[in-house]
Parts: C-alpha cells; structure tokens; sequence
C-alpha cells in the first residue's frame, strides 16, 4: 500500500507538472458542480499556503492558512510551492444498507495541489480539496519520502478565517465527553473555559478557549456554517481554537500526555478531512451527506445480519434508583426474572429487541476506584442472571438481546477480551453491542478523543464486523462518517442524553436542547438519544428532576433524533394503557426517504421520513420553549395514494413544566399535497403517522 502510495504521487507529479511548467502560477482555483460555492488557493510571498472560500458570490471563509509543527523535524508551514495540480469530478450514487434514505448522490469537482518546500529538507505533501455544493472537505496527503518516515505531530496549524462575528452554537472543546449543554453566542462571546463546570467523571479541563465540533453559525445574511471532520482514522480528534478577537478558528488536536504528542505516525498517511458544511437554509445542514460522501465506500459488503430496531431495556430503572447494576447493592437490575419480563412487553409491542445492563460481574468497582484493569468479565454473568437462557427465552418470542459492554474506561482489559466476548455473542446468535466507556481513561495520561483511543474504538469496530457485531458506542469518538466504511458502527452517544433529565442538578437538558441538538450533533451521525419517556415528572422516584419537553416532543424524537436503533427508554409499566404508546408500535427506524420541512437552529425543526419496505411515513416536530404555530404542506406523501394520519399533538393545556402529559390524538384522511396546520406548545411536538388505506391507490 505504501509503495502503490509513492508510485501514484509520482507518476500525478510527472503528468501534472509538464502542464504546470507551461503555466507556472501561485495561485489555483476550482468551483463546486453548480459552481455556487468557489475555492480559492494560493501562496504568499513567505510561501505560506493559503485559501479562501467564496459562496454564492460572498466570502465566507477569508485568507486562512495551512501547515504543520512537528515534534522531531522543523515546521511545515512556509517556503512552499506549487509544483503540480489536477482537477477531476465524480457524480456516482451508493446504497446506505441502512440510514437516513435509501441512495446518496456523491457529486464533487477536486482539485490536488503538489507542494513541496523550495528550502531544505525539500519535504512535498498534497493538498486535496473536494467541493461539493453544500460544502467542502480537504486533507493533506504525505507520500513516503526521504528523511520523512517516523513523523510525530505536535500542532496541525489549520485555520478557518471568519469573515464576521457570527451567532455560533457549541459546546467547550473537552479531550473527553461531548456531554456538555450548548451555548448560543456570538464567536466573540465564546468563552470555553468559564462553561468547562460539568459534573462527569470524565471532563477534561484544558486551558485553552476551545469548542468541540459540529460547531454550527449563522452569518448575519443568513448562510449557515457547520465545521467539522470526516474519517477520523489514526489520527488525533480536533477541537477547534477560537481566537474571539480576530474571529479565527484553528485546529487544536487532543494531546497525549503520556507520550507528549498529538499524533504519531508514519508515511504515507493521510490527515481526516477538515469539513465546513455550507448553506443558506438551516435545514439543508440536516440534509447534507457531505460528511458521509468522505468516507470510503462500504469495506464490509453485506451486513444483512443487522437489522434496525427498536428496543427497550434494563437502563432507565437504575437510572431512577429503582435498581442497580451492581449484584451487592441488593436491588440488582439485571435479574433472569426481570430480564424475560421485558422481552414479555417486546414481543407484545413490535419491538425487536431488549437491552440488558448489569448482567456481568464487576459493577460494584466500576467507577470511583483508581485501578479498573480488570474489573469486568464480559462473559461471566452474575449468579442472578442466565445469559443462555434470557437469550433462548428471546429467540421463543421473536426477540433479540442487544448485548452490553461497559468497559469503565479501561480499553485494554476490553481488548484481552474481545475475541472471547465477541465469539459468545456469535455463538448466542447477538449482533449488536452497547460499549460504554464512563470515567478517565486507564493508561493515565490518555484521552477519550485522543489518536490512542481513536485507534481503539476502529479496532472494536473492525473486530466486531469479523463476528458480525455491530456497534452502539457510548463515550465515544465523535462520528466522522465513518458509518458508510464500516456500517456496523450503527449509532453512538456523545452528546448530553437523556439521563441528565433524571439526575443532573441543574436541572437537566433545557427545552431548546434538542433543537440545537438537530443542528449540530447530530450532523456527525445517528444519536443513540433514547427518547419515549411518559412519566415526565419521573414520580416517584426523582422528585427533584423531569424530563423538559411534552408527551408529543418523546414521541416526535423517534423521526427527528436519527438513529437505526431506538429505544423506548421508560419503565414499561409507564406504557401500559397508554394510547399514544401506539406511535412508538408503529413508528420505523430504517429509512426509505427523509424530508427536512422546516427549522431554525435552537428554535424547531419538522422532519417527515418514509419507511424502508412500507409505503408508511412519519413526521416529527418539536420546539424549543416557545409555542409554535406552523403549517406544512403534505407534498411528500406519495401520489395516486390516500392515507390515514394519525396526529399525537400536545393537547390545550401542554406546557413542558406545567402540565407536559397533555396530549390529544386525532384520526384524518390526508393526501399528496394537503396543508396541515401543527400547533406545538412550549416544550412540545407532533408526531404524525401516514399509513396508506388500503384500496385507495386510483
């Protein structure tokens, strides 16, 4: 690979510069397929390289540079030339096996640049840009070279030069969890530093005013901007630096303590690509596959044996206090008894499959002990709980056990027992996994975010898809697309989720969460959100914390929050009797076609989805505290189709504190292009199902 690498950089530099030689410049350009977006490269008289980027005839991003600090050679950074470029362009469409709709258009216009430094070491590295019409991505590509072999990274001095103080969403750059509220500021207003007070055993407190990306704005006219990273492989996840006064972001690479660098690794590599997803609609943020399209196609082939589901689980309870995962606290979760009983309610309800936490020994020695090596054996079940049988009792009623891994942080005593523990889920007949990863990460000095846990979270992936494993990671990396690579990866958390609504002190995730949530997040990838609590007030167990949104807005989660597996997170005692239960029966999770309808950035969004195999679509629409009244156009529905829709909406006295239950149900006729008005109140939703009627197609 290595030596194919080399081989194909020089023959492209052989090619290309006989046509450079006869038109030397020190500049380049290349427009986007509309041509709406335009790129702008170039090299100053230092030989600094350099770009600008234009949209729809505005600058967006003004003159940022580019270039690299490393540990063991001299900066990469000026006195460098351009010795060759090369355009081309794709338009190609792929097949999700599973997602957000069934094909996605790749179609881009590349343009790669050859440089190499006019002084000693005389080292050459391509730029590569790919601009799409929603946005751009681009890496730096090192061949294998001479004196360039062991390359240890200290900075990556990438910039994104803002062209105005926009309104920005984040979240403060963390080397551990993305579990942090989002802040709605001006860029000059972010301070990184004063919102680092979360009380997870894992924040990471750097000094430096720093976000976490997606970071998402919204430039005075109105364009949106989204920054971000695709196909994260061997290499450091970037936070990005805000300068607040000169409006400039700079990548910031999570560090390693323990070995003192950002990245170390050897020639040839490639950077992940640096994202900047742009558009005039908030919504088209959301319908960009911009972050998927960087990714390599599928390396896996057929993955039929994982099928999207919902699930429910032992999870909620101990996060109330009703049970626990541990055996010695003598109100254990994770029973046969209690195991069955939630398989009983899924077998009843269309739900596919069952999560069970707790089941395997170690959990009174998870977190709070400084030596977790070796803690938890993911195959030896407490004396409380029979894996066999609770699986066997699962195939009888035609559900699945989702598997649970948490590892407290320590990835090597989970790496000595991967092949052991994937090999008993292979032979149970299990494919999914929940990984969890709560605490600092063992070796000292380590971060969740870090090259060293990067490789980590790849290599659970790579060894999961060779026992046809698929994986729901919980403390993860953040996803970079890496989904369309590797499609085992099916969802992930890294955002603050539900479980701060039942014991965070401050009062748990606001109203206009969510909303943000849609707009940033979950641009990376599908959230593992777990949405579907009914005992909103959480009696009686939580008399101090709620969930912030309706009855309607659980419900309306299961279109808008994207993910192949959802659960329905409440004790399913809480569901028994309910009507509006039914939405969550019928509802899908694998996705023919989706429509972004509506939204702004923290306020709502409206998302209708059509099912995969059925002629059935679903819409969700939530808000953030304030009412909204909207109306929406049915155009999506299929035509020569007549369908029965029925609206779980807040009812007229919703209000997410004061009365979030309310909720009223209603049964219409509805056609291809009918107007429905949709009343949300504060904190509120709608969930819509549109079921064909049968004998109506004309």
């Amino acid at each position: 690979m290595r030596h194919l690498f080399f081989l194909s950089f020089i023959i492209f530099m052989s090619t290309s510069s006989c046509t450079q030689q006869q038109m030397p410049s020190k500049s380049l350009s290349i427009q986007s397929p509309s041509e709406q977006l335009n790129l702008s490269f170039f090299t100053n008289e230092s030989g600094i390289p350099s770009y600008t980027l234009s949209f729809k005839g505005k600058t967006v991003i003004d003159t940022s540079t580019l270039g690299f600090e490393f540990k063991n050679t001299p900066a990469l950074s000026q006195n460098i030339a351009i010795e060759a470029s090369n355009t081309r362009s794709i338009d190609e469409t792929w097949e999700m096996p599973w997602g957000e709709q069934s094909t996605v258009r790749n179609h881009y216009n590349e343009l790669s640049i050859n440089l190499q430094e006019t002084l000693a070491p005389n080292r050459y590295f391509r730029l590569v840009f790919r601009l799409f019409d929603d946005g751009i991505g681009f890496r730096y590509e090192f061949p294998e070279q001479d004196g360039m072999d062991t390359v240890i990274i200290a900075n990556e001095l990438t910039t994104f030069q803002l062209t105005d103080d926009h309104t920005s969403w984040w979240i403060p750059g963390d080397w551990d969890i993305y579990e942090h509220l989002y802040n709605t500021t001006k860029v000059s207003k972010i301070n990184a530093i004063s919102k680092r007070d979360h009380p997870n055993l894992a924040q990471t407190t750097i000094p430096h005013n720093a976000v976490n990306t997606p970071v998402t704005m919204r430039t005075e006219d109105g364009i949106h901007l989204s920054f971000h990273e695709a196909n994260l492989t061997d290499y450091a996840g970037m936070t990005l630096k805000v300068d607040t006064t000169n409006l400039q972001l700079k990548s910031m690479l999570v560090g390693s303590d323990r070995m003192g660098y950002k990245v170390i690794t050897q020639t040839p590599f490639n950077t992940p690509w640096r994202t900047i997803t742009i558009t005039e609609k908030a919504t088209e943020l959301v319908d960009s596959k911009l972050i998927l399209n960087l990714n390599e196609p599928n390396q896996l082939g057929d993955i039929s044996w994982f099928k999207p589901t919902k699930y429910v689980g032992i999870w909620w309870e101990m996060h109330l206090g009703k049970s626990a995962w541990d055996l010695a606290s003598g109100k254990h979760g994770a029973t046969t008894e209690n195991a069955k009983s939630y398989i009983d309610f899924a077998a009843a309800n269309n739900i596919g499959s069952v999560l069970i936490e707790g089941w395997n020994t170690g959990w009174e020695h998870w977190i709070g002990f400084d030596d977790r090596e070796g803690v938890f054996d993911f195959v030896t079940s407490y004396e409380d709980y029979n894996l066999e049988e609770v699986v066997n009792y699962g195939k009888e009623k035609g559900v699945d056990i989702i598997m649970h891994h948490e590892t407290s942080a320590a990835p090597r005593t989970y790496e000595q027992q991967l092949d052991t523990a994937y090999q008993l889920m292979k032979n149970l007949g299990i494919h999914a996994v929940k990984t969890g990863y709560v605490g600092k990460i063992i070796p000292d000095g380590e971060y969740h975010h870090g090259q060293w846990m990067v490789n980590h979270y790849r290599k659970v992936l790579e060894q999961g898809a060779e026992y046809q494993v698929a994986i729901n990671a919980h403390e993860p990396i953040k996803a970079t697309g890496i989904r369309r690579t590797f499609p085992n990866a099916i969802s992930r958390e890294g955002l603050r989720g539900q479980e701060f609504n039942a014991w965070a002190s401050d009062g748990g995730n606001p109203p206009e969460h969510l909303p943000i949530v849609a707009f940033t997040r979950m641009l990376a990838g599908p959230i593992d959100f777990t949405p579907g609590i009914f005992n909103i007030k959480l009696e009686p167990y939580k008399e101090k914390n709620q969930v912030n949104t309706t009855l309607a807005q659980q419900l309306a989660l299961y279109v808008v929050i994207y993910s192949p597996v959802q659960m329905a997170a409440d004790l399913y005692e809480h569901y028994e009797g309910q009507v509006a239960f039914q939405f969550i029966r019928d509802v899908g999770v694998d996705w023919q076609d989706t429509k972004v309808l509506n939204g702004e950035v923290g306020d709502f969004i409206t998302i209708a989805r059509k099912e995969k195999g059925s002629n059935n679509w679903f819409l969700g629409s939530i808000t953030d505290e304030n009412a909204r009244d909207m109306s929406i156009s049915l155009d999506f529905l299929d035509a020569d189709r007549s369908y029965q829709a029925t609206i779980y909406k807040d009812g007229p006295d919703a209000h997410w504190n004061d009365h979030p239950t309310d909720i009223a149900i209603e049964q219409i006729q509805v056609n291809k292009g009918d107007k429905m008005d949709l009343n949300l109140a504060p904190g509120g939703g709608v969930a819509i199902s549109f079921i064909p009627i049968s004998g109506a197609e004309e």
